[in-house]
Order: structure tokens, then C-alpha cells, then sequence
């Protein structure tokens, strides 16, 4: 097990330097263009391909990094270029994590590749969890999966939404009741190979921020996938749902069901998102303060403007130490006893939403357009207190894990 540590390695620093060195050349200059566009900004992923950032490989080293700070690091700089763009590079992990946390060691051979494709032939994937009656409440999802034992498949309709990537995709995993009467824990993963029959895309959401993602529905209809594409076999999903009904009956012990796994491994990944953004925003702030006078002198001379960047830059450093150390306790096994997971996620979303608005205020005037980026930041930061479980979903999630009650 690694010790935890607050210090990068030189290997560390030098990948948070070549991310850094991309976000600013690659990503910040194109930021403002695919945000009015509101489309994938397909160019940007290709460049973040060929340089070895879009990609399996990459993702892997920084997934499996020891210290857990392989993740957060790189998602705290590729957002602090951009989180539309950035949400577009990396939107495919969240389908790739599902496939890591559910999958077999052939699916996730066979299925993860798949999902990024090569420099020269991009492509992406989606995760397909949430439902127009059913987002932070999974138990109320609707779309289902049927077993058809003599072709061996699995028959599945529903309509999901908000799914990042969502019909453009490549590769969907889509979550599905298989058992109606367990609820939440009836719930089992699914590959949609490219170009199953009856997969479609739905709305595409235009939306407040992170423009440059595309989000949209996701619309099944008698789609047909083969049964070695639920993920972790049938075999396991039988031993799962046995189990499950087995504690039904007597109110045993709860069993976590797949959209959650994925989400609690992505819930720190999302927080170092909102540290990215906040950061990015708080250093506009500080040089904005630093060069701009009124009054002969400049405006860091006020205590209001000083104080505020004062208490940006401490929110942010607590924010970020609370993502490592959730990421060091999920790279090393460490169970969240006081979901901590959760803990990182709410704060960095929180912070980001204040430190953001915040800059826009010490920018004044110049802070309400869209000349200075700070507008764009407070736009995208909003998302991170609502998607991956909202901020409420994070303090019920918290509260529950310390009483010990079933809070509601």
C-alpha cells in the first residue's frame, strides 16, 4: 500500500507539466469557440489522441497509479483548460470505469479499446444511467433488460438521459432493472456494441455549460445485445440477485448495485474537475486584482478584494486535499467509513460554484462578459453540484454513512 503523501514524484510533475503545457496551448485557445458552437469538439480530442492523452494507455497508468493522485491530477489541469472541452476528452472514462468496476477481464479487453479508438480514428463512449423519472432516485429507472435464454441475449428498451456522449458514442453501457422487485440492487450493466439495431439518440440538451460536451437521450427499442455483454457474466448476476433476495427477506446487509459502483469511483475524479475549474477562475481573479487600478492603485490593495482571494485559495487547497485523499483511500482499499468519497465531491462542487462567482464579482463589470473567461467558468461549474450525484444526494449519502440511520 502507498503512503499518502501531498507531494508529487518527478514522474508525477512531469505528466501534470505536459497536461498543463496541452491545457494551455491545445485546449484554452479553442475554449471559447466550441462553447458558442455547442458542439464535440472532435479537432481537440484528435490532438489530445496523438499526444497520448486520449487514450486507454494513458488512462490506465494514471487509473492504477498507487497514490491515487494519477486521476485528480489530471483531470484538476485538462479542466483547468476548459471543462467542456475537458468533459469532452474525458467523458469516455465514466464508460470505461463501468466496464473496470462490473466487468471481466475479457470485457474489459475486449470492450475499453473499443471505446477510444486510435489517433487517426477517434472514438468515444457513453455511460447511460440516468432517466427522465430517474436521476439521483436509481431505484424509480424504468429501462429493462429481459433474458432471452434460447438466443442467449438480452432484449432492452427504456429511454435514457443525460448521457454524456449519448447516441454519438461508439460504445454505451447502459444500466438496467433485470429483477423489478429488488429495486435498486435488480439493477445489472450492459455493453451496446457499435451499431446495434434500435439503439438511437434522442434529444441533444443545450445547455448552461459545458457546451462542448455533448450531452443528449438515449432512446432502446427491442435492442438486442449478446448475453457475453452484461457485464461480470450471468453466472454472477444470478449469485448477486440471490443474495439480494436472500437480505430482502431477512434485512441483511445492502448490496451495491453497478451505477453506483461506477459512481463512487468517479466521485473524487469529478471533484479534482471542480478544483480545476475553481483554480483557473481564482488565478484570472488574482492577476485581474493585481493589475487593475482604480483609485490610483490596485484593487489588492482593498481588503474586500484581498480577503476574498484570500479565502479562494484556501477553499481550494482543502478541496483538493479532500480529493487525494479519497483517490489514495480507493486506489488502496480503504472502505470510506465516513464517505469520504462524497465528502470531496460536495466540497470541490460547492467551492467551485463560489470561487467562480466570486471572480466574476472582483472583475466587476468585465466579469459579465463573455471577454474574460470567468463568465464561461461560473457557467461550467454549476454542473459539478448536480451531475454524478447532486450536492443534496452527497449530503444524504454522508449523513447516512456516519448515524448509521436511514435518513431521508
Amino acid at each position: 500500500m502507498a503512503e499518502f503523501t501531498m507531494e508529487l514524484n518527478d514522474e508525477q510533475k512531469e505528466v501534470r507539466d505536459w497536461l498543463h503545457g496541452f491545457a494551455a496551448d491545445v485546449i484554452r485557445p479553442a475554449a471559447a469557440e466550441w462553447d458558442e458552437r455547442e458542439e464535440t469538439p472532435w479537432p481537440v480530442i484528435q490532438e489530445a489522441a496523438k499526444v497520448g492523452i486520449y487514450s486507454l494507455d494513458f488512462y490506465a497508468q494514471q487509473y492504477f497509479d498507487p497514490t491515487g493522485l494519477g486521476i485528480p491530477m489530471a483531470m484538476e489541469e485538462l479542466f483547468w483548460g476548459d471543462a467542456g472541452i475537458a468533459l469532452s476528452i474525458v467523458g469516455t472514462g465514466l464508460a470505461a470505469v463501468g466496464v473496470l468496476a462490473n466487468g471481466t477481464e475479457e470485457q474489459i479487453g475486449t470492450w475499453i479499446p473499443q471505446m477510444y479508438g486510435d489517433a487517426n480514428d477517434v472514438k468515444v463512449a457513453a455511460f447511460c444511467s440516468s432517466e427522465p423519472d430517474a436521476g439521483s432516485d436509481v431505484a424509480s429507472m424504468r429501462t429493462r433488460a429481459v433474458y432471452d435464454e434460447a438466443k442467449d441475449e438480452w432484449v432492452i428498451n427504456g429511454t435514457k438521459t443525460w448521457a454524456t456522449n449519448g447516441g454519438i458514442a461508439n460504445v454505451h453501457v447502459v444500466v438496467a432493472v433485470v429483477d423489478p422487485e429488488l429495486g435498486s440492487k435488480g439493477h445489472a450493466s450492459f455493453i451496446v456494441p457499435p451499431g446495434t439495431p434500435g439503439l438511437s439518440q434522442g434529444q441533444k440538451f443545450k445547455k448552461h455549460g459545458i457546451r462542448a460536451s455533448h450531452t443528449a437521450e438515449v432512446v432502446l427499442e427491442n435492442v438486442r445485445v449478446p448475453g457475453s455483454c452484461l457485464l461480470g457474466g450471468k453466472e454472477k448476476l444470478d449469485e448477486r440477485l440471490a443474495r439480494a433476495r436472500e437480505r430482502a427477506k431477512t434485512g441483511g446487509e445492502r448490496v451495491k448495485n453497478a451505477a453506483m459502483a461506477t459512481f463512487e469511483a468517479s466521485r473524487p475524479a469529478v471533484g479534482a474537475m471542480a478544483v480545476g475549474t475553481a483554480r483557473a477562475a481564482y488565478e484570472v481573479a488574482l492577476d485581474y486584482a493585481t493589475t487593475r487600478e482604480q483609485f490610483g492603485r490596485p484593487i489588492i490593495d482593498n481588503q474586500g478584494v484581498a480577503f476574498q482571494l484570500a479565502d479562494m485559495r484556501t477553499q481550494i487547497d482543502a478541496a483538493r486535499l479532500l480529493v487525494w485523499r479519497a483517490s489514495w483511500m480507493a486506489v488502496n482499499g480503504k472502505p470510506f467509513t465516513a464517505a469520504e468519497g462524497s465528502m470531496s465531491k460536495l466540497f470541490a462542487s460547492e467551492t467551485a460554484k463560489k470561487v467562480t462567482a466570486q471572480a466574476i464579482q472582483i472583475l466587476g463589470g468585465n466579469g459579465y462578459t463573455r471577454e474574460y473567461p470567468v463568465e464561461r467558468m461560473h457557467r461550467d461549474s454549476a454542473i459539478y453540484t448536480i451531475f454524478e450525484g447532486t450536492s443534496e444526494i452527497q449530503r444524504l449519502v454522508i449523513a447516512r454513512t456516519l448515524s448509521g440511520m436511514p435518513i431521508r
